[in-house]
This record gives structure tokens, C-alpha cells and sequence, in this order.
């Protein structure tokens, strides 16, 4: 890939992606820390659970997230890099991590669990989508051909 005019607006969208990431990732934290929004859900798909197990469910649901956001941030980060130093590979690098993070994302939105209920309150699920949409439009300014113009 080479260096086009279109690759510092890309870059533009991955930092926000990544900035949203980081939202996305902390978003369970605040939630945990003023009322537990999650324990609530789970306990509302499961009255007869424990406390005990609800808070198990509740901190295995946290962790998950917090692998997620990891990861997610590691490779934003990787895909800044390969696009600011002009990899061939970049555009599909960052396409292939696009479609990967919006199956996750889907997943964590629209999964239901053994209660008939999604597994994550929706909120959280919606929040995970929003890494997505500055992926998607990082991605479609990578693709943009350089000779091409927007329209009036």
C-alpha cells in the first residue's frame, strides 16, 4: 500500500475506534461501580441464582470484556502502525479486523443465553458496536481509490 491522502483520515478513524475501545472496555467498570446494571440483568434472567453465583457470572462477564478490550486496543494499534508505515498488507489487515470485531461485537449484542434473555445487558452490547462503526469508516477510507473525489 502506499501513502495516500486518504490514510491520515483512516488513521483519524482507527484512533477513535480506539478511543472508543477503551470506552467500551471501561463501560463495565463504571456499570460495576454505580449499581451493576450487569448483576441486575443476569439476576433478572436467573431469580433463583445466588448472590454468590451472580456475582461469579457478573465478574466472568467482566472479564471477558476487559480480554476483549485488550485485545481490540493491541490491534488497533497494530493496524495504526501498518497503515502510518505504508504496508502493502494494511487495507486487508484492517478489513479482516474489521469483520472479525463486528462478528464479536454482533455476538455480544445479540446472543441469548440459557434464560431466552441476550447474555449482556443491551447497553453494554451497543457500546461494544461502537469500535465498529469507526472501523467501518477507517476501513472505507483505506479503500477509497486515490483518484477519487467525494460528490457535490
Amino acid at each position: 500500500m502506499t501513502k495516500t491522502r486518504h490514510a491520515p483520515a483512516a488513521i483519524g478513524a482507527m484512533y477513535a475506534g480506539l478511543a472508543l475501545t477503551v470506552v467500551a472496555a471501561i463501560v463495565p467498570y463504571i456499570d460495576r461501580a454505580n449499581g451493576n446494571m450487569l448483576a441486575g440483568h443476569i439476576r433478572a434472567g436467573y431469580p433463583a441464582y445466588a448472590q454468590d453465583r451472580i456475582d461469579t457470572a457478573a465478574t466472568t462477564y467482566l472479564v471477558y470484556l476487559s480480554v476483549l478490550g485488550a485485545i481490540g486496543v493491541v490491534c488497533w494499534f497494530g493496524t495504526i502502525w501498518a497503515v502510518k508505515a505504508g504496508k502493502r498488507w494494511a487495507r486487508v489487515v484492517a478489513t479482516l479486523m474489521l469483520a472479525l470485531a463486528a462478528s464479536i461485537g454482533l455476538f455480544n449484542l445479540l446472543v441469548k443465553d440459557t434464560s431466552g434473555d441476550t447474555g449482556l445487558p443491551p447497553l453494554f452490547g451497543w457500546v461494544g458496536m461502537l469500535p465498529c462503526l469507526a472501523g467501518l469508516l477507517a476501513v472505507t477510507l483505506l479503500w477509497r481509490r486515490v483518484g477519487s473525489t467525494p460528490r457535490a
